[in-house]
């Protein structure tokens, strides 16, 4: 009978379809079965097909290509097995086989009810995983039946074998079991000695002296045995000129052009590539100079290059001190200032030069004041003789005559008055004053003492013979000051002693 595609269903021996429904899904099942078996694939249904159809699936899959499946509505009953579309849905009461579809095993597979047992075929052994199964080797482990003069040859699940060959002195037998010769030459351990060459014979070897002729561009290596390249380029007379490098090639060299060069076609040589002028102003910032091979950038006064080696950056004179006093940055250059009291000198534009305002006459001092200079300024000084002294000339006073005043006598016969400055930066120890006698008389004995001014102890004095002495600045003045020190002479000549005044005005200004 015909489906409704037209095809004819497969003979079934034991099951009869009936009913049209039935008869359409019945049909449909044993098309699948035989589809299954012309394509080669498993005759075990997919459970999703249902229990039912998968019995149809199956016989239709295992039975031989011959009759029709009889699926008619006029059969007799008792040999009709009625089909209906809820039976189809059953479960199939294989679901839970182990071993369904050949179950986890790779060849057999037992089920036990409750789990299943992997086994192997002939010549195969169940590996520990309990699942796979490997091949038996029955050449190693001695279980083959091979006579004396043959060899065991492993096979997957068997073995076979073969005739054994007994191979003469130079050969040795493969896997196979064929004598195949033995290279000699090929040998780690080499058979010739230095200086001869092994040529491979079969069954055996010869050696053979050498004796290359080397060409041109080799030569013999030291044990004589072959011919290694000549590297010219090695050798102290380069064979290539100024400018050129040499590249070794096997028995030649090569002569380019090195970096920076080009290669003139007229005198054949390699002359330098001036960069600076085939690249006008696309190298360097500011300047570009050419050098043999190569060029390099520099900068301007003021600026520095940059670690590109290429870009200029402003440089920052004033971190080395040019200037005496106070320097500027500006971009490219520097300007030098000076503070309050001094001039920038014209001679070299960085030092600053103390001004002069006495001289100037710049200063605010009155008529009865001395204008005296000092660095970076000035002062006004008035000179004033204290009783029983009269004036003498601008900075010195004289004692009046006593007239046998007892206590008029004790005082000094004259005060000068004196004017220092430096700065604070003066190096120490350093002499600033010398005290003697202006005409010294043999005999004469000097007293020199500081009386007054020296509370910090910056002064000292020092005999340099008896009618000299000098002070001694000893100690740094780190800041700028007005000191007044008075020094006190007593000279004695002739039994008599005679005191004198020095009033030391000291000035210390900021360091230079």
């Amino acid at each position: 009978m015909e489906n409704s595609t037209g095809l004819i269903c497969p003979v079934l021996t034991s099951v009869v379809c009936s009913g049209a429904v039935v008869q359409q899904v019945c049909c449909y099942c044993c098309l699948l079965g035989k589809a299954a078996q012309i394509q080669g694939q498993s005759c075990e249904p997919n459970p999703k097909i249902g229990y039912q159809c998968g019995i149809v699936f199956r016989d239709c899959c295992v039975k031989d290509e011959g009759g029709v499946v009889s699926i008619s509505d006029d059969a007799p009953k008792k040999e009709q097995v009625e089909i209906s579309k809820e039976e189809l849905d059953q479960e199939d009461p294989y679901l839970h086989d182990g071993c369904r579809g050949g179950g986890p095993c790779s060849q057999q597979c037992r089920d036990t009810g409750s789990s299943y047992v992997c086994s192997c075929f002939v010549g195969y052994q169940l590996q520990p995983d309990g699942v796979n199964c490997e091949d038996i080797d029955e050449c190693e482990t001695g279980t083959h039946n091979c006579p004396p003069d043959f060899i065991c040859q492993n096979t997957p699940g068997s073995f076979r074998c073969r005739p054994k060959l007994q191979c003469m002195s130079g050969f040795i037998q493969d896997a196979l079991g064929n004598c195949i010769d033995i290279n000699e030459c090929l040998s780690t351990n080499m058979p010739c000695p230095a200086g001869q060459i092994c040529i491979n014979t079969d069954g055996s070897y010869t050696c053979q002296r050498i004796s290359p002729s080397c060409g041109r561009g080799y030569h013999l290596n030291e044990d004589g045995t072959r011919c290694v390249d000549v590297d010219e380029c090695s050798s102290s007379n380069q064979p290539c000129g100024e400018g050129h490098v040499c590249i070794n090639a096997p028995g030649n060299y090569r002569c380019e052009c090195k970096s920076g060069y080009s290669f003139d076609v007229i005198s054949r040589t390699c002359i330098d590539i001036n960069e600076c002028r085939r690249y006008p102003g696309r190298l360097c910032a500011h300047k570009c100079e050419n050098t043999p091979g190569s060029y390099y950038c520099t900068c301007t006064m003021g600026f520095k290059l940059s670690t590109d080696g290429r870009s200029c950056e402003d440089l920052n004179e004033c971190e080395s001190s040019p200037c005496s006093q106070e320097c500027a940055n500006v971009y490219g250059s520097y300007q030098c200032y000076c503070r309050r009291g001094f001039q920038l000198s014209d001679v070299d534009g960085i030092s600053c030069e103390d001004i002069d305002e006495c001289v100037a006459e710049s200063h605010n001092c009155s008529f009865n004041e001395t204008c005296f200079n000092i660095q970076g300024g000035f002062r006004c000084l008035s000179l004033e003789c204290p009783e029983n002294y009269r004036k003498s000339g601008d900075t010195r006073c004289e004692r009046l005559p006593c007239n046998e005043n007892k206590e008029c006598q004790s005082l000094p016969l004259r005060i000068t008055y004196y004017h220092l400055s430096f700065p604070t930066n003066i190096q120490v120890p350093t002499d600033i004053f010398r005290m003697g006698p202006s005409n010294a008389v043999p005999g004469d004995k000097i007293l020199l003492s500081i009386i007054s001014g020296n509370q910090e102890g910056f002064f000292t004095t020092k005999k340099v013979n008896n009618h000299s002495g000098i002070v001694v600045m000893q100690r740094q003045i780190t800041e700028p000051r007005d000191l007044l020190l008075t020094i006190q002479m007593q000279l004695s000549r002739h039994g008599t002693v005679n005191t004198f005044i020095a009033k030391l005005f000291i000035f210390v200004s900021a360091q230079l």
